[in-house]
């Protein structure tokens, strides 16, 4: 299997960012970085993330559609004034949505994004 040096600390001469314009990586390069380590831990840590918030939310969303649809005296629980318990659940599920999105952001941020441009700049001849 391939690996790649994540840490940069090749001991090759390093080509100057200034100088040449990446190179086109070929087929065989994508396949050896596919096969990497490095590339299976990032798809690895995508997916831990992914598949289970996916998960969640699709349950949540059901939960509420199906109390929508079957549970009508208890989403139209009164919580104050012509506020029902339906109507907040469904403003719950916008602010969901949204706090699914900013973790995500912040998980890609710090997990994914320093591998994925660590596997791109290799790719590119950062490191040849």
């Amino acid at each position: 299997m391939t690996s790649i040096d994540l840490d940069g600390e090749s001991t090759e001469p390093r080509r100057s960012d200034a100088a040449a314009p990446p190179r086109t990586p070929s087929a065989e390069d994508f396949a050896a970085v596919q096969a990497s380590p490095q590339f299976q831990e990032l798809r690895s840590r995508l997916r831990r993330f992914v598949f289970p918030m996916t998960a969640l939310f699709l349950v949540w969303y059901l939960s509420y559609v199906l109390l929508g649809a079957y549970a009508h005296d208890f989403m139209a629980t009164e919580v104050f004034g012509n506020i029902n318990l339906g109507l907040l659940l469904g403003l719950a599920q916008f602010v969901s949505t949204f706090a699914i999105t900013a973790l995500y952001v912040r998980f890609a941020n710090r997990e994914l994004d320093p591998r994925a441009a660590a596997i791109r700049h290799y790719l590119e001849g950062g490191q040849a």
